[in-house]
């Protein structure tokens, strides 16, 4: 171990020991050698909590690594007090030396994060990896402070389903503060910062509106958006209008409403649907959902107006979903097979942690949004699903047979 005095390697990072500060310690102290960091405190660390040690611990880090550009992969940190004669106490406190992902994901309940989260753990677990969690229950603030919570933790890499893509700036600012790197997951984070990995959602849109539209090229349709503070929903949209244009020029068909679904609850969507409907007398002859939450809220609506069968589209692959295609209450759903989507997550954010530039990622291509904002990002492939093809989710062990046929006598293969 390399000395702790002015003449060993705790010198040259007595710069930044003199600067950090809490209300109840002072960082005096710095050393390493190869697989060892000592962190030496004025005050007795052993009596404080792990709790406190964790809110220690992350701007001490943040320091330590821009101060030293070691990001602490495959070390053991130590916490330790200074006491009067300068001799150091016992270990209060360690880190795993493997590497930890932090997810923070925005809104938990929906089925689908579970089916990423299951991918996202298993690839963890075969690097090597931990995997910690917070789930910000579609509250944007709440997911700021998980994100510090995460970093606290000792994350080496952060996965975030963004809640809201413009508040979640301050977390992608911690996270870069403490030299840590953020991949965007599945909802674009407009900060250069974050590699953004997702499907391609205007093919989305595309499949879904190409596919309610074959199955009612004609009439009135209504669009139900996803939440206004998701820039999917208007990648969606945007895919969804290319496709319905010809058709709206011809007066083949009509948009006679459409509307944001805050949150992306089905819930919303349900009650958004149901003043649409009171407000057309019914006249509506399908429905373009951006997914398959506000799917099943569409279908909810139109079955208690008499009207289910009407086309309707969704994307996710959800369980519920499928077996809706199966009953012919939904027409499509896209299917983003999560699966991909979670392990390609992990491999990145690993990769990431690792040392490996966003430009050397795997599949990496140079993006601009909508925003202007130029970054790194990686699309994954859809598959619409309909009737004609639920044999390929079967077959692919994304659902098995029994649920997707549940409740369905002689309908389409495998329900046949």
């Amino acid at each position: 171990m390399a000395g702790c005095g002015p003449s060993g390697r705790f010198a040259p990072i007595a710069g930044w020991a003199t600067r950090w500060r809490t209300s109840a310690v002072r960082a005096v102290g710095f050393a390493h050698d190869a697989n060892t960091h000592i962190l030496i405190f004025d005050t007795d660390v052993a009596a404080l909590t792990v709790g406190a040690m964790a809110t220690i611990a992350a701007p001490v880090i943040s320091m330590v690594r821009s101060e030293t550009g070691r990001n602490f992969m495959n070390k053991t940190i130590f916490f330790a007090a200074a006491m009067a004669t300068t001799a150091l106490s016992g270990t209060a406190w360690a880190q795993d030396d493997d590497i930890v992902v932090g997810v923070s994901w925005s809104n938990f309940q929906e089925e689908r994060w579970k089916t990423d989260e299951a991918a996202i753990v298993a690839a963890l677990e075969d690097a090597g990896a931990t995997y910690i969690s917070a789930d910000a229950q579609s509250s944007s603030s709440k997911q700021l402070s998980d994100v510090e919570a995460l970093i606290a933790q000792g994350a080496d890499a952060l996965i975030i389903l963004a809640q809201d893509s413009a508040a979640i700036g301050p977390a992608v600012q911690a996270a870069a503060n403490a030299g840590i790197p953020v991949v965007g997951y599945d909802r674009l984070i407009e900060d250069e910062r974050a590699f953004y990995l997702t499907f391609d959602n205007v093919e989305v849109g595309r499949m879904q509106a190409r596919a309610v539209l074959e199955a009612q090229p004609e009439g009135n349709y209504v669009m139900i958006k996803g939440s206004p503070t998701d820039p999917n929903a208007d990648f969606l949209r945007e895919g969804q209008q290319e496709v319905l244009q010809e058709s709206i020029d011809s007066g083949a068909i009509t948009i006679v409403e459409e509307s944001y679904t805050d949150g992306w609850l089905p819930a919303n969507a349900q009650r958004n649907v149901e003043q649409i409907l009171t407000a057309n007398d019914n006249a509506v002859d399908a429905v373009v959902a951006s997914n398959d939450g506000t799917a099943g809220g569409t279908v909810a609506a139109l079955t208690a107006q008499g009207l289910e069968g009407l086309p309707v589209s969704g994307q996710d692959g959800d369980h519920a979903a499928l077996n809706r295609i199966a009953l012919g209450t939904q027409t499509v759903s896209v299917w983003k097979d999560a699966r991909d989507l979670g392990s390609e997550a992990a491999e990145i954010a690993l990769a990431m942690a690792d040392g490996t530039e966003m430009s050397a990622i795997d599949g990496a291509i140079q993006w601009t949004s909508p925003g202007g904002t130029t970054l790194w990002a990686k699309f994954l492939e859809p598959v619409p699903i309909t009737a004609d093809n639920l044999d390929v989710v079967v077959d692919a062990g994304w659902i098995t047979q029994e649920a997707l046929c549940q409740g369905v006598s002689d309908g389409p293969s495998p329900c046949n």
